[in-house]
């Protein structure tokens, strides 16, 4: 299965005053790598889609795992793949590794709408192909 992985520094502002990562905090990290994958991978960034294309990924269903905590400095590796490519839903498993320390995990499933009537959408064509040759490579 091919892994596209995304480095992100635990900074300041993810934590709370233990310099521990505030849960909540993980999941904006998972956005920013589900961003910055859509941007590199699927050459479909959330500027085209949310300004061009005028739809949008909104999450349908995540879960996620806490193995252990993550502090102040420390580097995640952010390791994302493709799960399941629908119509017009992808689902990911996202793990967060530092110095090869599971940190945290998460399944998550994300649908393609159109933003003018809320609901569920087709992947453009370009889209598609590039995402569908990413869960090809290995």
């Amino acid at each position: 299965m091919a892994t596209y992985i995304y480095e992100q520094r635990v900074m300041f502002q993810h934590c709370d005053p233990a310099q521990i990562v505030f849960y909540p905090r993980y999941f904006e990290m998972v956005n920013a790598t589900i961003e910055t994958w859509f941007e590199k991978v699927a050459l479909y960034s959330y500027v085209e889609m949310f300004n061009n294309a005028d739809s949008g990924v909104p999450t349908a269903a995540i879960e996620a795992r806490f193995h252990a905590p993550s502090r102040l400095g420390d580097l995640l590796h952010w390791h994302l793949s493709v799960t399941k490519l629908g119509n017009s839903s992808i689902s990911f498993e996202i793990e967060a590794k530092a110095a090869d320390e599971r940190r945290v995990s998460v399944s998550t499933t994300l649908v393609h709408i159109d933003a003018q009537t809320g609901k569920s959408s087709p992947w453009p064509t370009k889209a598609r192909a590039n995402i569908t040759k990413f869960m090809e490579d290995q």
